[in-house]
């Protein structure tokens, strides 16, 4: 164990920007998610304020946790470097593996049940750049997929407790 261990919030968050922009997901694109599954309820809200709520989200360490290991997992896949069995159900994003909707559960529920609902429907109708990755053949997106509709879920979560 390291003694004086400090948390690298800063360093945390910038790697899971750049890693989630490798993959061609911007902060945006997760406020737009929000935005859209929304502005029926919340009429007023711009889709600004949800890119704020993004951004504010992004940086909760539980979060950060739950993403770099998700977006690890991938790469990892994606390069072949998983040990059997693992390897293979992750690079075949089995649906019984269920992993990695929990690891995106954990981030929709820092929000509450809102969190978690909006979560359930987002994994069902994979909007915008979900869909996209859940669909990509060019690398794995087992954990990805998931990831950012769970930080899309919490975000809506953020909001909806904002406004009630």
């Amino acid at each position: 164990m390291l003694d004086n261990f400090k948390y690298p919030d800063t360093e945390a968050f910038k790697y899971v920007e750049a890693e989630l922009r490798k993959k061609g997901v911007t902060l945006h694109d997760i406020a737009q998610i929000t935005y859209e599954i929304q502005k029926g309820f919340l009429p007023e809200v711009d889709v600004q304020e949800y890119e704020a709520a993004t951004i504010d989200v992004m940086h909760k360490r539980e979060l950060l946790n739950n993403v770099m290991v998700g977006l690890y997992l991938d790469k990892m896949a994606t390069e072949g470097k998983l040990d059997e069995p693992l390897q293979s159900i992750v690079a075949h994003d089995v649906g019984v593996f269920g992993v990695d909707e929990t690891l995106a559960l954990q981030i929709a529920n820092m929000y509450g049940s809102i969190g978690v609902t909006n979560y359930g429907y987002l994994d069902r109708i994979k909007p915008g750049v979900i869909s996209r990755l859940d669909t990509s053949k060019k690398s794995v997106n087992t954990f990805i997929d998931d990831i950012v509709g769970g930080i899309a879920a919490a975000v809506a979560g953020k909001i909806a407790h904002k406004y009630s």
